[in-house]
């Protein structure tokens, strides 16, 4: 059999960290998903990553399998443990990821600690991947979220979903043990739930920023105002500064999305002119014409 190089199968350093690990192998099972990938060849790298992940995710094996990689073994080339390997480790196939793991993975990791027996055929039950949609408040608040899901025999069952306050779309929430069920007696997978964020009608996302258009009165925008401006913790006064063009951006410092650092939200100023409904109205809007008789807004 060939030697296998987990790191290079996710595409990280050997000395990257257990979070650079997980962001890999999200972004890889992503990408490879038979659900969502049907290009020939995307099952197997789905089922690398896979493999490549249960062993680099738990510190035991990574200890163990980093040992024996030091040895100075290629991926590709012919490889055979080395005699009594294992012994004393307490590896425990019923622990392994998703199943469907290579001749290496089971040479490696699928022996009991003592005596060199098997130990039972058990496996994990596959991950599944899911979308939960939320709107953009809760988002910003946290909070619980119900998400129904068909369980595959017909039936829809409910899950609640706790979100995390600030939550990005495209962020991943785990749900342990709420995947496809393990086979002999092995434990579930996990529920992998994908972040989306409806469209707002007042708001609009931009990384952990918000932008809002506020309309505003051209009197307002000449003379200069302090106006009410909504924001997704309430509402908020801004001073729109005297000559303030239409499309201006303000910046309202720390109201965005929550983080470290929080976001800001960007107001951009709309100037709306009112129609005229009446004689005297239409008088004001010919006196205003004479006085700014200089002003061409083309030039």
């Amino acid at each position: 059999m060939e030697f296998k190089d987990y790191y290079e199968v996710l595409g990280v350093k050997p000395d990257a960290s257990e979070a650079d690990i997980k962001a890999a192998y999200r972004k890889l099972a992503r990408k490879y998903h038979p659900d969502k990938n049907k290009d020939a060849g995307a099952e197997e790298k789905f089922k690398a990553v896979n493999e490549a992940n249960e062993v680099l995710r738990d510190p035991e094996k990574r200890r163990a399998y980093d040992q024996l990689r030091a040895g100075g073994y290629r991926p590709g080339e012919q490889f055979r443990p080395p005699p009594n390997w294992g012994q004393g480790q307490g590896f425990d196939f019923g622990d392994a990821g998703n199943g469907d793991f290579s001749d290496f993975f089971e040479s490696l990791f699928g022996r009991a600690s003592a005596g060199g027996r098997h130990a039972p055929h058990t496996r994990r039950g596959r991950d599944v991947q899911a979308q939960v949609q939320i709107d953009l408040q809760t988002a910003f608040n946290g909070g619980r979220t119900r998400l129904s899901l068909d369980d595959g025999s017909g039936q829809d069952r409910v899950l609640e979903v706790k979100i995390p306050a600030g939550i990005q779309p495209g962020r991943v929430i785990r749900l342990s043990g709420q995947g496809h069920p393990g086979a002999g007696g092995g434990p579930s997978g996990d529920l992998l739930l994908e972040v989306s964020i409806r469209d707002d009608a007042r708001f609009k996302l931009d990384g952990r920023n918000v932008l809002h258009v506020l309309p505003v009165s051209p009197w307002e925008a000449a003379l200069g105002a302090t106006v009410p401006v909504p924001t997704l913790a309430g509402t908020v006064d801004l001073r729109i500064p005297a000559g303030t063009q239409s499309g201006r951006k303000l910046r309202l410092k720390g109201r965005g999305m929550p983080g470290q650092p929080p976001g800001d939200q960007l107001v951009e100023v709309s100037i709306r002119v009112p129609l005229p409904e009446s004689d005297p109205q239409r008088q004001a809007y010919e006196t205003l014409r004479l006085q700014f008789a200089q002003y061409d807004p083309r030039q």
